[in-house]
């Protein structure tokens, strides 16, 4: 269901990410006293009395069009407004009317579009007073402090009052497959993202660490809806010096935890590094299911996919089941094979065992006489507790997939890793858990007494 999208717009360090994540409730924009944090486009779900809008954070407006990023910073905010049916302009109350707010106004003037103003960090009557002189601008005026929240409730009662807002009948982010595009920084995150979307839809540059934001976009496959989030590139401890960088670590972290799949880029130029594995570390630990993308195939002069696939698969030995496709973001070259592997991906996560198959699956592996551990494996007996046995397999749950094992013997006793390792190879050889991690959970079961 399309909603109408309102944009937050206004010059730096006037609080417009505070504001955004006061209203959509959430923490998905990075806030901090550093001038120019938020970049690029940042997409949020507002809900109030019944009604749902999409609100837009932006980039702070710096009249700088000579500097690269400043400048895009602009060309993002001015995508926003041009899509959005109404705009939030956020003024500081303490500062008081600025030369830039001046010009802002001439611009949204221009534009021809329902503003209403926000003069934020009005706590106190003197500065909400001080805000008065907002009023020139012949716009509705609204003092309220995103911090503490105050003045909320008459903001969000004007915009549903004044959109054409339908009761929300669906929550379309729950229908869609979550995507994190996640990798170190200036792997081209940003740029296999502007190739799925086909528009220039967050800043791209050559400069590391452009995006910081974990940014989401919603876009439909194939009639399948998707929900991508393009995330900061995630780089050593020690080289995350700035706050918003240690930040841009943490968001992309959380990104992560509610991401169904994510794409691991890697650049295939400088080829696979220990950080790359450490990312993917990330991914595992949070449950995603995984698919390998090698990036800049097109500048990589020897072009042997096999040997690359060999140096990753040794970094990464974790990741053995997860595909590995080369592409490039410059050509566009198999980019449109990337949103049919995240659905079959999402598949493989979600796919339930029937009963009946799951326990042909455990006569046919695990059922043994005695000494279970030992034998399927070759482990010494060493490793195979006493009495120890597996006695049936259930799944518990998908999205990932998750196996509870009911064992015998005492509940110090434990299965060798390597004979989980087993179990889990089975199951992928069985079934189709593509890109998919399994988990698996031991489980004592009581002996019953006579």
């Amino acid at each position: 269901m399309s909603r109408p999208l309102i944009a937050i717009v206004g010059r730096p360090n006037v609080g417009k990410s505070t504001l955004f994540n006061r209203l959509t409730g959430t923490r998905k924009a990075i806030v901090g006293d550093e001038p120019g944090i938020t970049r690029d486009r940042i997409y949020g779900e507002v809900e109030w009395c019944g009604k749902v809008f999409t609100l837009v954070d932006t980039g702070g407006i710096i009249p700088d069009e000579d500097a690269l990023i400043p400048a895009n910073i602009f060309k993002q905010a001015k995508q926003a407004i041009t899509s959005a049916e109404m705009i939030i302009w956020v003024v500081d109350a303490r500062e008081g009317l600025t030369p830039l707010d001046e010009e802002i106004f001439a611009f949204l003037r221009e534009i021809g579009k329902p503003v209403l103003i926000a003069a934020n960090k009005s706590e106190s009557k003197k500065v909400e007073e001080a805000a008065a002189e907002f009023y020139r601008f012949a716009l509705p005026i609204f003092p309220v402090s995103a911090e503490h929240g105050a003045g909320m409730g008459e903001l969000l009662d004007f915009i549903v009052q004044n959109l054409n807002l339908k009761d929300e009948e669906q929550n379309e982010e729950a229908s869609s497959i979550k995507v994190a595009i996640i990798g170190r920084p200036n792997v081209g995150k940003s740029s296999i993202l502007n190739r799925l979307l086909g528009e220039e839809r967050v800043i791209v540059s050559p400069i590391p660490g452009t995006t910081r934001d974990a940014v989401d976009t919603q876009i439909q496959f194939d009639n399948q809806k998707f929900l991508l989030i393009d995330t900061a590139g995630i780089r050593r401890k020690g080289k995350t010096t700035q706050v918003a960088e240690k930040l841009s670590v943490i968001m992309a972290k959380k990104a992560l935890q509610r991401a169904d799949i994510a794409f691991l880029v890697i650049d295939g130029v400088e080829g696979v590094t220990n950080l790359d594995a450490s990312i993917a570390g990330y991914a595992l630990e949070a449950g995603c299911s995984i698919i390998i993308v090698v990036n800049k195939w097109d500048a990589v002069k020897e072009k042997n996919a096999q040997i690359f696939e060999q140096r990753i698969r040794q970094q990464m030995k974790f990741l053995d089941w997860a595909p590995i496709i080369t592409v490039s973001a410059l050509t566009g070259q198999r980019i449109n094979k990337l949103l049919p592997l995240a659905i079959k991906a999402n598949q493989g996560r979600n796919l339930r065992i029937p009963t009946a198959k799951l326990n042909k699956f455990f006569e046919k592996h695990v059922a043994q006489p005695r000494g279970l551990i030992a034998s399927p494996t070759k482990i010494p007996s060493s490793h195979a507790p006493s009495g120890l046995k597996v006695q049936y397999i259930t799944q518990a749950a998908t999205s990932p997939p998750l196996f509870v094992l009911f064992t015998s013997g005492s509940k110090e006793e434990k299965l060798h890793f390597s004979y989980l390792r087993y179990i889990e190879n089975r199951l992928r050889d069985e079934f189709d858990f593509f890109a998919t991690p399994i988990k698996l959970k031991e489980k004592h079961k009581k002996q019953k007494r006579l």
